[in-house]
């Protein structure tokens, strides 16, 4: 029987760097001009794994996400791993934004890689192991075909390739 070869995609963020990038940003807001005597402020509430915009106004509320991502960007942390949601008003005429941070693959987004594989028309199989996708293969050469055309391909979501024995 032939040895089996195998690797795991997932779709995770590190959460310490998220907290990292968000506390340089609220450091930065506090030292910006245009935020003097702001009602702004970048929180992160990591048992719900969500980022909370405050903003006095449009304007700021853009210069806030700018800070943030830029943050974000420094510490490697894609931002295709966040979810923004609409902005809605908050109190004293501000505006607030919630930013939802994706932390593993959801399940019509597995469907959607799985598909993509198997259209590649390379001899693997991948097989859903919760919230990651397995791709097994007899040859080591076709999983590295697997990782280098799915790095090639623009995802909704960053990818990394995990467990690769």
């Amino acid at each position: 029987m032939s040895e089996k070869f195998s690797f795991d995609i997932v779709s995770e963020v590190n959460i310490m760097e998220i907290d990292n990038a968000v506390n340089q940003a609220r450091k930065e807001l506090l030292n910006r001009f245009d935020f003097k005597g702001s009602k702004s402020s970048i929180e992160l509430n990591k048992s719900e794994k969500k980022i909370i915009l405050t903003a006095d106004n449009e304007h700021k509320m853009k210069a806030l996400r700018d800070i943030l991502e830029g943050r974000l960007i420094k510490r490697s942390i894609s931002i295709k791993s966040f979810n923004y949601k609409t902005q809605e008003k908050a109190f004293d005429g501000c505006v607030r934004q919630i930013i939802e941070i994706i932390s593993e693959l959801p399940s019509d987004k597995i469907r959607e890689l799985i598909k993509i594989v198997k259209n590649s028309k390379i001899k693997v199989q991948s097989q859903i192991d919760g919230s990651k996708i397995r791709v097994i293969s007899d040859k080591k050469d076709s999983l590295q075909k697997v990782i280098s055309y799915l790095k090639q391909i623009s995802f909704s979501l960053p990818l990394q390739f995990t467990n690769y024995r």
